[in-house]
């Protein structure tokens, strides 16, 4: 399946890896952009504002990761990897490769 808008919202495994992709990018940026901002410039609103969003994709990626997971009768192994990926930067862009195809 290719990350293509069209496809993406048909199947609940198309919905994970677009989460899973927005979650990635959004810890990227929270992690090489908002927080050398806060802590270098003293600019703290990026952190506010980057870590909001992504805290609402993690939320939203854990949720589409167990709710795969029940639908799909994933192992726990797998289940557990999905999830961990979640909190390692490219965590999420290697679980879309390794796991969701």
């Amino acid at each position: 399946m290719s990350l293509t808008p069209g496809h993406l919202f048909l199947t609940s495994l198309g919905r994970l890896r677009l989460i899973g992709f927005l979650e990635g990018v959004s810890l990227l940026v929270l992690l090489g952009i908002a927080m050398p901002l806060k802590y270098l410039a003293g600019q703290p609103a990026a952190v506010r504002y980057v870590g909001m969003a992504h805290g609402l994709l993690f939320v939203l990626y854990v949720l589409l990761v167990v709710a795969m997971a029940v639908e799909r009768r994933w192992s726990f192994g797998k289940t557990a990897l999905a999830l961990a990926a979640s909190v390692v930067p490219f965590g999420t862009f290697w679980a879309d490769r390794r796991l969701f195809h």
